[in-house]
């Protein structure tokens, strides 16, 4: 059986014909997201979905599917995942597609200079963004998990760098 990776999370409807928002977990979302791309999807029932078109809007990728055109059929897509088979071209290189708990929890956190910060103790998967859970000597934080705070995930070395804005690991406490 071959794995599959997430590549993004359907957000909510952005419009009226059918788009909507994701969350990219992918480092090629040219790569990936090219009109005609099938994706299964998790939920397996949801998919599997055909992509009709792609754009960004702000910074935003928006997608639309083939049979799924107008708001309220966007909105039946909220939540699902956009799935990859990791047995593709670029998995073959060893690049990653996204992460899931199990790939995450145990790993070190470190702050950019290098310093312990804690350990990933959870992934929790959100509509609009997933969560870092940081276990600290202080207690459990949260980290949005976006490249801006998440800039680098080592998976051989088990370690996560978080580059966290001020005020952020207080926040927990």
């Amino acid at each position: 059986m071959t794995e599959a990776f997430v590549a993004a999370r359907i957000g909510r409807p952005h419009g009226l014909r059918g788009e909507v928002t994701v969350q990219v977990h992918t480092d090629d979302p040219e790569g990936r997201f090219v009109v005609g791309e099938s994706f299964t999807t998790e939920p397996a029932a949801t998919g599997p979905l055909v992509l009709r078109s792609v754009r960004q809007h702000q910074g935003i990728y928006l997608l639309a599917f083939e049979g799924h055109t107008d708001r309220t059929a966007a909105e039946a897509l909220r939540g699902t995942r956009l799935l990859v088979a990791d047995d593709e071209d670029d998995a073959a290189e060893g690049e990653e597609d996204g992460w899931r708990e199990d790939d995450l929890v145990g790993f070190a956190v470190v702050l950019p200079d290098g310093s312990p910060l804690g350990e990933v103790s959870a992934l929790h998967v959100r509509p609009v963004q997933d969560l870092l859970e940081v276990r600290t000597p202080g207690g459990e934080v949260l980290v949005p998990f976006v490249d801006e705070l998440v800039p680098e995930v080592d998976e051989i070395a088990r370690r996560v760098v978080v580059d966290p804005p001020p005020g952020l690991l207080e926040l927990g406490e």
